[in-house]
């Protein structure tokens, strides 16, 4: 049984917009839904350790967006359960890179016309047949958020089309590069009490991105919230600051080694895992 939820911050915050009637649950079979995104599944390849290469492909109509797995301020991120599958081990997104918009005064992280997402599906036996079926919930947004549900079935080994393969391996050559394939160097963060959390302060030795960069910051607990970062270069060091609440509103311990910090520039896209330290 495989699982990939939206963290309880994130469920917290659509179940906010429900309730605020901002957004309307629907279903990709409905007439408004299909309006707003088309979504199909991509069969993609098998690779040469026996795994799975697939896609799912959300087409968005003309002022329409969807989210990053770390959306934002306002955003909901795709929630994936594959309950009902057949010889799965496991379904790993991998993410394009995001786009960062900014509306009402807040920053949201996503995609925006169209997203293929590949999925890197690992079977528990790769010598037998297996069955990606399950559910996925994204959010789609405009001047309304909607989470729209779908349902999903893919019978493994399958090959998808030459064009449909190219679509696949354009998302996957538009990932964000290694620290090490973009000479990151020294990665240090500072932590400082604030009245509901603690303030990060993250500095990055490293080369331009190019253009005006945004730095990204993730945790490796769900139930920390991260607040919109404010980023500055000077020279090779980008420097970033952004605050940490839990959830829960108490005190939380912060793993370094955690934190996955995502530089967006005008020419690159970096990842970039964990800090030491100042």
């Amino acid at each position: 049984m495989i699982h990939l939820l939206p963290p309880l911050a994130l469920r917290l915050a659509l179940a906010f917009l429900l309730a605020a009637g901002l957004s309307m649950p629907a279903t990709a079979g409905s007439d408004s839904p299909g309006d707003m995104v088309r979504i199909q599944v991509l069969p993609g390849w098998v690779t040469s350790d026996g795994h799975h290469i697939a896609a799912l492909h959300l087409a968005l109509a003309p002022g329409w967006k969807t989210y990053w797995r770390a959306p934002g301020d306002a955003g909901i991120p795709p929630a994936m359960d594959f309950h009902s599958a057949h010889n799965l081990a496991s379904v790993s997104p991998i993410w394009p890179t995001p786009a960062v918009f900014t509306q009402n005064g807040m920053q949201t992280v996503g995609y925006a016309d169209e997203l293929v997402l590949p999925l890197m599906v690992v079977p528990q036996d790769a010598t037998q047949p297996a069955r990606l079926s399950g559910r996925i919930q994204i959010g789609i947004c405009n001047t309304i958020c909607v989470p729209v549900d779908f349902d999903l079935a893919l019978d493994l080994p399958a090959r998808g089309s030459d064009a449909q393969q190219a679509m696949i391996r354009a998302a996957l050559a538009d990932q964000p590069i290694t620290a090490a394939q973009a000479d990151v160097g020294k990665v240090t963060c500072a932590l400082s009490p604030i009245s509901d959390g603690l303030r990060l302060s993250v500095e990055i030795d490293m080369p331009s991105a190019g253009g005006t960069e945004t730095v990204l910051v993730e945790t490796s607990d769900p139930l920390v919230w991260v607040a919109e970062t404010e980023s500055a270069r000077q020279g090779r060091t980008l420097s970033a600051v952004t605050e940490l609440v839990h959830v829960s509103g108490q005190a939380f311990a912060l793993d370094r080694s955690g934190l996955r910090m995502t530089v967006l520039g005008a020419e690159r896209a970096v990842d970039i895992q964990g800090c030491t330290a100042n």
